[in-house]
């Protein structure tokens, strides 16, 4: 597989630190707030990329963080007159309901920020033993970032560049403007830990360093995030874990492209933001995962009403085509027939191109492309005027399932649920009204089930049932 570096600018071939393992770091949320749509594509993303190194036959190990104290967090609890632990517990539970309906695995491992503090007093006094860091008279630690050689390198720019481009606050304390928070000393009402510089809390940065080298070791191999935390987020974590561990401290980098909203960037103050939770709301949440997945990942993709309805009429027809094979196959005969084969290795050339467009890159727009193509040869090849045996007919659907598994797609209606026997006896008497012509009674019970949320398509062999 070749994944494109943002460390060296190009396209590498993966070579995992061990044979046939790979360590993954991802970036998760500060748990504040709802989860908005841009959050959503780098992890729909991430999940992807790693349900495909597992279904290459890698064992992988995924950590990805919750940032549960931070100054966003700190204002939360006061606006809401609570704590800081309240906040941040209500919305990781409320992320976990997002990344279940948006069909996201559960990363192997989910450190907080918090439970981690001893991990970062032990870095960042190392970093001060070694003269990367330093303590001001209010006990806050900050980063040498001169001392540093190789600051901005994931950036590629240099620290003079970084210095004039970049929205820092110049504390008078700082021996440089650039140098960055490692520990904050404690304010009136904040959180804070016991530490050899005080009361205080952790800053941002060190968190992910400390928590990717607890879980996952001094290097690992591939980190990523959105596009946003290059700078100045994974820039610092590079200087610290690098300073620290003295070894390289991730052999990848990812990262995804932005989300724009209607042509715009997204914005509260533009009126244009919107939580996963209220576009799943009115639309459901898997056309928000298809629409993550359907561009490159490294591409900027554009959120509107009418692109997430796009959505909703393409996994349509990807249903359709899976709830038509599994009807034929539950109404086929056994034993393969004349031309079977070659069928077979036609169905099985669209598996190889899936593989092919994500070993480029974790190409997932090509990806669908090849699952479409599939669809395609299944219904022109597998259909009741052509008769397919039921062995084919498993065959092609297990294919087709296998690869919308690797994109996380498909699960919303499980098609293997039975109508209970009130639906089911329903679909009968229609059945029989159809077959005594009473069409009126038909098209009223036809309405019924659809005001229930069962839509039916008939076909030469029967009925097929879908539940929106």
């Amino acid at each position: 597989m070749r994944i494109y570096n943002t460390m060296t600018g190009k396209k590498e071939e993966l070579v995992p630190i061990k044979d046939g393992e790979l360590k993954i770091y991802a970036c998760g949320p500060t748990v504040y707030n709802y989860i908005h749509i841009g959050n959503a594509r780098p992890i729909c993303v991430f999940d992807i990329l790693r349900r495909y190194l597992e279904y290459r036959g890698y064992k992988v190990t995924f950590v990805q963080n919750f940032t549960d104290i931070d100054d966003k967090i700190i204002n939360r609890a006061n606006e809401e007159e609570s704590d800081y632990k309240t906040v941040s517990e209500k919305y990781i539970e409320e992320y976990k309901t997002d990344a279940k309906g948006l069909n996201v695995r559960e990363a192997t491992v989910h450190p907080k920020a918090t439970e981690n503090i001893s991990q970062m007093i032990e870095m960042i006094s190392k970093l001060e033993e070694k003269g990367y860091a330093y303590s001001t008279e209010y006990g806050d630690v900050y980063f040498r970032t001169n001392k540093f050689e190789e600051y901005g390198k994931l950036s590629h720019q240099p620290l003079e560049e970084l210095e004039a481009g970049a929205r820092i606050q110049i504390g008078d304390t700082k021996e440089d403007p650039m140098d960055f928070a490692l520990w904050k000393g404690a304010k009136p009402g904040e959180p804070s830990w016991t530490s050899p510089w005080g009361e205080g809390r952790p800053g941002w940065h060190i968190e992910c360093s400390c928590m990717a080298k607890r879980y996952l070791g001094d290097t690992i191999d591939i980190h990523c995030g959105g596009q946003d935390l290059i700078f100045p987020h994974h820039e610092n974590e590079i200087a610290q874990s690098e300073c620290s561990n003295g070894v390289t401290f991730a052999n990848y980098w990812m990262h995804n492209g932005y989300i724009n909203v209607d042509n715009k960037k997204m914005s509260k103050s533009l009126g244009n933001f919107f939580t996963v939770r209220d576009v799943a709301k009115e639309y459901g949440y898997e056309p928000i995962r298809y629409l993550m997945v359907s561009s490159h990942y490294r591409s900027p993709i554009n959120y509107s009403i009418d692109i997430i309805n796009q959505c909703k009429s393409a996994l349509d027809r990807l249903y359709n085509c899976r709830e038509d094979l599994r009807f034929l196959m539950e109404n086929s005969e056994p034993g393969e027939k004349e031309g079977e084969q070659e069928l077979r290795e036609k169905l099985l050339s669209h598996k190889s191109d899936f593989i092919a467009a994500m070993e480029d890159d974790l190409n997932t727009a090509d990806g669908i492309t090849a699952l479409f193509e599939l669809a395609r040869d299944i219904n022109t090849n597998l259909n009741p005027q052509t008769k397919p045996s039921k062995e084919l007919c498993s065959f092609a659907l297990d294919l087709y399932n296998e690869l919308a598994d690797v994109l996380g797609l498909l699960y919303d209606r499980n098609s293997e649920d039975k109508p209970d026997d009130e639906i089911q006896e329903l679909i009968d008497q229609r059945t029989q009204a159809r077959k005594d012509k009473n069409w009126a009674e038909a098209d009223r019970i036809r309405d019924e089930l659809k005001a229930r949320g069962i839509t039916i398509k008939d076909t030469p062999n029967g009925t097929i049932i879908v539940t929106e």
